[in-house]
């Protein structure tokens, strides 16, 4: 029996990717909202959500409405592989000359892509979303805050400032991103790394439209560490300069201990110095150990080489699955 060949249709004009987790609650609300903005573009537009190994109903609710919405597509993920390789999976099927990556609580409104494609056509390559006013709680707001100027201090690049993954790139952008070999992702300072001509748009972002957050603490704090490790080395390189300084501290004190003891005749009082400096180096080297500790865990996964998520099932797809310059994917 031969095999059956995929079929070829035209490139969309524009691509919507949303990653999914256990977004049940508020699909209704999300494909109410999608259904009404895709009616307004006078363009071809393809739909893909990458399902991030859902536990709840979503897979069946993206299945459904692709059968009755040739536009909808779907990316079913084997397992939870997180959100950020879920925006990867997304950019790896895509096929649209404009992508854009958007959350699927609706925090990201879809209405604004359009107000993002118009920014397009000015010139711009990329057209990223940049949060004015957030509606959650002080702690959340403050948190975000200081990781992007941390990060913007840290980072030899312009990582933008309270910028998320919500923007619209071009082809070309995407391709970059997909070549990418990185087993550790943080796709808007990639984005920021491929370079070409962008520009910010301010938006207010509202609360979630249904359900609970699925990004926890440990999962906030995952994703700074690996914007800080990826795009910097400068922690390095800082806990290399506070040994530095710490052994010409103690070299400076060793060498006043010994002149105390040459030219004076008193007894030198040193245990709660002693102790104290013990528990600071202590510190400093476990710091430090830490850090290093960050970096070479990456260094340890990279080398490994494995692919950065499985597929489980390609919905409402036509078109054979991508073959990425790097071997990102295994589509089970």
């Amino acid at each position: 029996m031969s095999e059956e060949l995929p079929i070829y249709t035209p490139r969309p004009a524009l691509t919507l990717v949303l990653p999914t987790y256990n977004e049940q609650a508020v699909f209704a609300t999300l494909r109410q909202r999608l259904t009404a903005f895709l009616a307004t573009l006078d363009m071809t537009v393809e739909v893909i959500f990458v399902d991030d190994g859902s536990h709840d109903d979503t897979p069946t609710l993206i299945r459904q409405w692709s059968r009755e919405d040739p536009r909808i597509k779907g990316v079913i993920l084997s397992r939870n592989f997180g959100h950020q390789i879920a925006v990867t999976a997304g950019l790896a099927n895509a096929r649209g000359e404009a992508v854009a990556v958007l959350d699927a609580d609706l925090q990201d409104p879809p209405e604004l892509v359009l107000d993002f494609y118009q920014k397009m056509r000015e010139g711009f390559d990329v057209v990223y979303g940049v949060r004015q006013n957030r509606r959650e709680n002080i702690f959340k707001r403050a948190a975000y805050k200081i990781f992007y100027r941390v990060l913007r201090w840290l980072s030899p690049l312009p990582i933008p400032l309270d910028s998320g993954d919500f923007c619209l790139m071009r082809r070309r952008v995407v391709q970059v991103i997909n070549e990418m070999p990185e087993r550790h992702r943080f796709v808007r300072g990639m984005r920021t790394w491929a370079g070409f001509k962008q520009i910010a748009f301010p938006y207010d972002r509202p609360a979630r439209a249904a359900g609970e957050t699925h990004y926890s603490f440990s999962r906030l704090l995952g994703l700074a560490l690996d914007g800080i490790c990826t795009f910097s080395e400068r922690p390095l390189r800082w806990s290399a300069v506070a040994g530095l300084l710490l052994a010409l501290g103690s070299m400076a004190y060793g060498l006043y201990i010994l002149i105390w003891r040459l030219i004076s005749t008193e007894r030198v009082e040193g245990f709660a110095t002693l102790a104290v400096g013990m528990f600071f180096l202590s510190g400093v080297q476990l710091l430090s150990i830490g850090i290093l500790g960050e970096y070479l865990g990456r260094v340890h996964n990279e080398v490994k080489r494995r692919p950065l998520y499985v597929i489980d099932e390609r919905v409402g797809f036509t078109e054979a699955a991508p073959q990425p310059a790097s071997p990102n994917t295994i589509n089970a």
